[in-house]
């Protein structure tokens, strides 16, 4: 697969990382189109945000990642004010020894594939061509950087209304459970900087041209429509898991994520099978009868089968026609320590993760 190498984003090159976030979000990271539009203010502003690649930088260059975090169902109804970030990174350099060189995304997913370059753009800085995740996963844990021993603190937290926090802990995993309880108090969603790491860090546990990927992925979407998830296939050597229309959707908000399972009935070749896919913000789990399609890590990826747009968890509804992929995660994650974190196991299935 040629990927063209990303250098610049400016508002006409949003569109292409919105759709191509929402695709590696596997359902989940928020709806992409809430951080384009503040995204677009902000680069119309400031005329753009320069891409670069980590080995640009000397090693001990501080990186910055940032995110939402709360359930994108939430993040739908709650949009962030945008002063978010005027709160939020004075609130991070008290606790940092050194000035911020360049912001990273956190995951490369959904809202939080675009959320990061208006906190770039404010602070004109440049963002890294690359994220820590590959795709989104629901916990904050769950970043390559927790597998090299990385710390998500000093970390702060702020919501819209002007509250916030810093935190300082003992393990990735109670960083996790205590900011999820701050967030569900914010209202169900707040801004985060998290993991603060030297440019060495990133260079080692970082997953590179990430953001070059997305803005690729968008561009087959908006140049191919709904034949687009035949080519996704083919350059991302993925799986057509099922084609179907949504016959239930049951979803739920809880302990600060959207949980629920999607149950299709199968059309075109896939006609009188049935499928579902099991959520907590996003995709983890795709099954057909006993047999397992797919699970976390590898990537489900559900399109919308009339317009080929990426589909959100928290945007799936009733009767909806969709394409459903399977992708292969980054191979970082295929470990036995990696599948301790985000593994199938890790979410209660009691399956064995069984790559693409």
């Amino acid at each position: 697969m040629s990927v063209k190498k990303l250098t610049f984003v400016d508002k006409k090159s949003l569109n292409a990382i919105a759709l191509g976030g929402a695709v590696l979000g596997s359902g989940g990271g928020g709806d992409p189109y809430v951080g384009r539009l503040m995204t677009s203010q902000s680069i119309g502003e400031s005329g753009g945000v320069k891409v670069i690649d980590i080995e640009s930088l000397p090693d001990e260059a501080l990186i910055l990642p940032i995110a939402m975090m709360g359930a994108p169902t939430v993040m739908v109804e709650k949009f962030p004010s945008g002063n978010e970030f005027a709160q939020l990174i004075p609130l991070i350099e008290k606790l940092l020894t050194k000035p911020v060189s360049a912001i990273l995304c956190a995951e490369a997913g959904g809202l939080n594939s675009t959320i990061p370059f208006v906190a770039a753009s404010k602070l004109g800085l440049p963002i890294i061509d690359g994220d820590a995740m590959g795709r989104a996963f629901p916990e904050l844990q769950m970043v390559t950087f927790t597998l090299g021993g990385i710390s998500a603190t000093p970390m702060a937290m702020v919501d819209e209304k002007g509250n916030g926090c810093t935190f300082d802990t003992i393990s990735n995993v109670w960083t996790e459970k205590l900011a999820r309880a701050i967030t569900i108090q914010m209202g169900g969603s707040a801004m985060c900087s998290l993991y603060p790491v030297t440019a060495k860090q990133c260079k080692d546990y970082i997953i590179r041209g990430s953001l070059s990927l997305i803005h690729h992925i968008g561009n087959i979407i908006e140049k191919h429509s709904f034949n687009a998830y035949q080519l996704l296939v083919k350059e991302l050597n993925g799986k057509h898991l099922f084609q179907g229309r949504v016959r239930d959707v049951e979803r739920r908000s809880e302990g600060g994520w959207n949980r629920g399972i999607v149950k299709l009935e199968g059309t075109g070749e896939f006609v009188n099978r049935d499928a579902k896919i099991d959520f907590q913000n996003e995709f983890l789990v795709a099954t057909e009868g006993d047999a397992i399609l797919a699970t976390t890590p590898d990537l489900i990826c559900v399109f919308d089968a009339n317009t080929g747009a990426p589909v959100t968890a928290e945007t799936i509804k009733y009767g909806l026609a969709v394409n459903v992929l399977g992708l292969p995660c980054d191979p970082i994650w295929r470990s036995e320590k990696a599948l301790d974190i985000i593994g199938p196991r890790y979410f209660k299935y009691d399956i064995d993760y069984q790559p693409l």
